[in-house]
């Protein structure tokens, strides 16, 4: 993991004061936006199987890339580099970047909170119509005592992997707070559960809302990225990169 991250600290391939590090997410983050519209206009054309898998590829690997991308780079290094790594000036730090950069972060909770909900509710709020695969036009509720049940559950089953984790390479804080950010994550994804299928407890309007509002979240997510990576590592450069 060391070489890893040491690797994501070189100079990056876009020809820009970037890392590594840096240039692959914004690469990657280009790649899986793209994706996620391709998916979202094959539900518009009805293309209910193609959009079905690849919305569902799509998210299982970004949820996989920026979750290991971001142990390997420490959470990210935008969000540890503070003034010295933008080289503007001090106002338009504190008043444009460090706002835009908040905002960005907040996106990218929401974003991961949404993969793995739309993840479930896809699965939850599908069927099969002679041979194709549509939405159940029907209520879809879950129980909050069974939802405690898969909770508790899926709690045990990341503290007996964070446990052999500490007996194979020992305790640390940072392992402690990954798997409990973990856990509370998807304790969030539960809550949303019960308050959002009380709004709209028709599975497939659900589904076609909360799909629309997921989109509407990772355009803006790139944008800010975007705007943000710009700023750092091409109007403004600092010392880092």
């Amino acid at each position: 993991m060391a070489e890893m991250a040491e690797y994501l600290r070189t100079p990056g391939f876009f020809g820009t004061h970037a890392t590594m590090g840096a240039d692959v997410s914004q690469f990657m983050a280009t790649f899986f936006t793209l994706l996620f519209v391709v998916g979202w206009i094959q539900a518009r054309q009805k293309k209910a199987n193609h959009h079905h898998w690849l919305m569902l590829g799509g998210m299982v690997a970004m949820l996989g890339f920026f979750t290991s991308y971001y142990l390997f780079r420490n959470l990210g290094v935008l969000a540890f580099e503070g003034k010295e790594g933008f080289g503007g000036p001090q106002s338009l730090y504190e008043n444009v970047f460090v706002p835009l950069l908040t905002v960005h972060i907040l996106l990218v909770v929401i974003g991961l909170v949404m993969a793995i909900y739309m993840i479930v509710l896809g699965f939850r709020s599908q069927t099969f119509l002679e041979g194709r695969r549509v939405l159940k036009d029907a209520i879809l509720q879950t129980s909050g005592r069974r939802i405690a049940v898969i909770l508790g559950s899926i709690t045990g089953v990341v503290m007996l992997f964070f446990l052999s984790r500490v007996m194979a390479s020992g305790f640390s804080m940072g392992k402690m707070s990954v798997y409990l950010g973990l856990i509370i994550l998807i304790a969030i994804v539960f809550g949303i559960e019960i308050s959002i299928q009380r709004i709209w407890p028709n599975g497939a309007r659900r589904h076609r809302v909360l799909g629309m509002f997921t989109m509407v979240i990772y355009c803006v997510l790139f944008v800010t990225g975007t705007v943000t990576y710009t700023m750092l590592y091409i109007m403004y450069p600092g010392k880092i990169g």
